[in-house]
């Protein structure tokens, strides 16, 4: 197990950053490498780009390639770039081309829509992972793939895979995490992929977070980790409690993550354009509720 409480290789703090888009639609660099410097400059150790967040499914690959390179070469943090599809071979591809990006490591989510079974979810993620000498972090989102990853095959991959070296949780199984922890928690480090369990799964040895609402919360997930981990577990339920009202905000049927954050920049003094279809523009009241979500968390120091 982790016992330092430090992630091995990726930040602590990371968002699953926003991909930018001029009024045209088009991918706006500029404005990705202002984004990630403000990121990095207001407390996120770490960005993942090019994952779902990021609207991957409607960029182009010459798209994800111009970006993660935009953004590697913009900050000094890890940028961890999204590169797992429901396609194998496309996902061998865009991996071997991330390093050379600048990339410090890739993240995979589990296959998705096409719901294979566990071994061939297995050999999936052994195939990307030995296309690559990146570290690799293993993302489940059972509620979007529509497959949950089976405990046997993740400690599989985290014992024998060496590259395979953390797992972003969006499970919402606290006690699944607590059980991979205890028996392979030499080999990987676990991530909340769930801004609201992350009190939780820091409980049973989560050592950082891939959050959506870190583009604004990031000072308050890294003082939470801080109150925590020197003991004082009473400050960090008042921190997450801080904290609800932003993880509430982020995401609705009528404003889905990347369209809410996307908003809360614009809020922010981030323009980074609205999503690409089938994500609509945020409704206009999705701002004015991010000014007071806002507004009620910058009342509590950070």
């Amino acid at each position: 197990m982790n016992t330092a409480h430090q992630p091995r290789h990726f930040g602590r703090v990371m968002s699953a950053m926003v991909t930018p888009f001029d009024a045209r639609g088009e991918l706006d660099l500029d404005a990705a490498r202002r984004l990630a410097k403000w990121l990095v400059e207001h407390g996120n150790e770490g960005l993942v780009v090019a994952a779902t967040t990021g609207e991957s499914p409607v960029l182009s690959d010459a798209e994800r390639c111009d970006l993660i390179r935009a953004v590697s070469e913009a900050v000094t943090v890890p940028v961890v770039a999204g590169t797992g599809t429901y396609d194998t071979r496309h996902s061998i591809e865009l991996t071997r081309q991330a390093k050379s990006l600048g990339a410090a490591g890739v993240i995979v989510v589990g296959p998705y829509y096409n719901r294979p079974p566990q071994s061939g979810i297995e050999a999936h993620f052994r195939a990307v992972a030995e296309s690559t000498s990146l570290p690799v972090m293993v993302y489940d989102v059972p509620g979007r793939t529509g497959r949950r990853i089976a405990e046997d095959v993740l400690l599989r991959l985290f014992r024998d895979v060496p590259n395979i070296v953390a797992f972003k949780d969006a499970t919402g199984d606290p006690a699944a995490a607590a059980g991979l922890v205890a028996q392979a928690g030499q080999h990987f480090d676990l991530y909340s992929g769930d801004d609201a369990m992350t009190l939780p799964l820091m409980a049973v040895g989560a050592v950082g977070v891939v959050s959506t609402t870190a583009h604004w919360t990031a000072p308050w997930f890294q003082r939470m980790f801080n109150a925590f981990h020197s003991g004082d577990v009473a400050q960090a339920r008042e921190i997450n409690a801080q904290l609800l009202p932003s993880f509430q905000f982020a995401n609705r049927d009528t404003s889905v993550f990347a369209m809410t954050i996307k908003a809360m920049m614009r809020t922010l003094g981030q323009p980074v354009g609205d999503c690409r279809l089938p994500l609509p523009p945020a409704p206009p009241e999705v701002e004015q509720q991010g000014r007071a979500v806002w507004d009620a968390l910058s009342r509590h120091p950070h």
